[in-house]
C-alpha cells in the first residue's frame, strides 16, 4: 500500500494503524486473546469504514463480527525460511487478487 510508516507486529498492542494515501491499514493481532471483548466494537467500526483496509491475525475470536465476503490467507510453514500461502476469496473480491494469485 506504499505506507511510509514503520510496520511492527501488534502482538502486544493488539492493533496498529498505518497511513497509506487516502486509506488506512488497520492491523489486528488477536493471538493473545481468548475473547476480543471491547476490541470487537473497535473492529466493527473499522470494518464499516470505507477508507480502512482491515487485516486480522488469529481471527477466530472475532468470527461473529467478520463479513462473509472477505479474503482469507492461510500461511503454512514449509521450512525454516519458507511459507506456502493459500488464498480463499469470493468471486466478488477477485479484483483485489489480480496479479497476486
Amino acid at each position: 500500500m506504499n505506507s511510509p510508516d514503520n510496520v511492527s507486529s501488534p502482538s502486544y498492542t493488539i492493533s496498529q494503524v498505518y497511513q497509506a494515501g487516502n486509506l488506512e491499514l488497520h492491523h489486528y493481532d488477536f493471538y493473545r486473546l481468548e475473547q476480543a471483548g471491547l476490541m470487537t466494537h473497535e473492529l466493527g467500526d473499522d470494518l464499516e469504514n470505507p477508507h480502512a483496509v482491515v487485516v486480522i491475525e488469529w481471527a477466530d475470536v472475532v468470527q461473529h463480527v467478520l463479513p462473509a465476503s472477505r479474503i482469507r490467507i492461510h500461511i503454512k510453514s514449509t521450512g525454516d525460511e519458507t511459507r506456502q500461502l493459500d488464498f480463499r476469496y469470493p468471486a466478488s473480491l477477485g479484483y483485489a487478487m489480480d496479479g497476486i494469485c
